[in-house]
């Protein structure tokens, strides 16, 4: 299965997932939102599939979501690409491992808190600029953020949106384990056919347990969306976004 910008294909028991659009350094666009929600779909559809692994092109895992589609309000938040992709991964019931280099932006770190096991570059980067850019957190990060990493380091990433490194994520608990530019895939590779060899139904249950509170999850989730869409409408976020696209730093505005 090819999406132009995502490409999807079988090795073995796994579904492999390349995030493929190094030019616009791998930002996610609506139809590639609507590729990997049908990956998601097949895989948990298919009893041969045990694992994905989510990777990349290029330099950077993902300049997370493309910004182009927030140019205008949201016509119906509830069927927006991008809600409806981090809902899918919420509710993904095969196990996803994650390979990360480079920059790793917005959705590109809340994703994260959703795959089981993440393993990244010396050089990855990861930032969550939503409040700079007057929009709201996704992905039930919220939530999760601080519930994974503290609510201390989590104001300091998500309300100053500093960004951090390889070494502070693995320090943190973000990711597994940190490697070379050209190990991390594999990396991932060889702990997702660790996890295809494991007996469904215990990895299944204790998948399930791990990961807290579904229905927690979906409803934070809920929440953010409604208030990202509302955010969108909002003079003080247009700007922020036009600006953006202008080129103007932060400290210009």
């Amino acid at each position: 299965m090819q999406n132009r910008e995502l490409i999807v294909s079988r090795d073995g028991p796994l579904m492999r997932i390349v995030i493929d659009r190094p030019a616009k350094r791998n930002a996610l666009s609506r139809p590639m939102y609507e590729a990997m929600i049908a990956a998601f779909a097949e895989a948990d559809a298919d009893e041969e599939i045990r694992a994905i692994v989510l990777s990349s092109a290029g330099d950077d895992f993902t300049a997370g979501n493309d910004l182009e589609d927030f140019r205008r309000p949201l016509d119906n938040v509830q069927e927006f690409s991008a809600l409806r992709f981090v809902r899918a991964l919420a509710a993904l019931q095969t196990p996803i491992v994650a390979a990360v280099v480079g920059d790793a932006i917005g959705v590109g770190v809340t994703m994260l808190f959703h795959c089981d096991l993440v393993y990244a570059s010396h050089s990855a980067r990861f930032k969550m600029p939503f409040v700079d850019l007057g929009v709201i957190p996704e992905a039930a990060s919220t939530l999760l953020v601080p519930q994974r990493i503290g609510l201390v380091k989590a104001a300091e990433f998500m309300l100053l949106c500093e960004s951090f490194g390889a070494s502070e994520a693995l320090r943190l608990g973000v990711v597994n384990a940190v490697a070379g530019f050209d190990e991390v895939e594999e990396m991932a590779l060889d702990a997702a056919r660790r996890l295809a060899a494991k007996p469904r139904a215990a990895l299944a249950a204790t998948r399930r347990l791990l990961r807290g509170d579904a229905v927690t999850i979906a409803a934070r989730i809920e929440e953010e969306g409604a208030l990202f869409a509302a955010a969108l409408t909002t003079r003080e976020t247009r700007a922020r976004l036009e600006a953006f696209f202008a080129g103007v730093k932060d400290d210009e505005l």
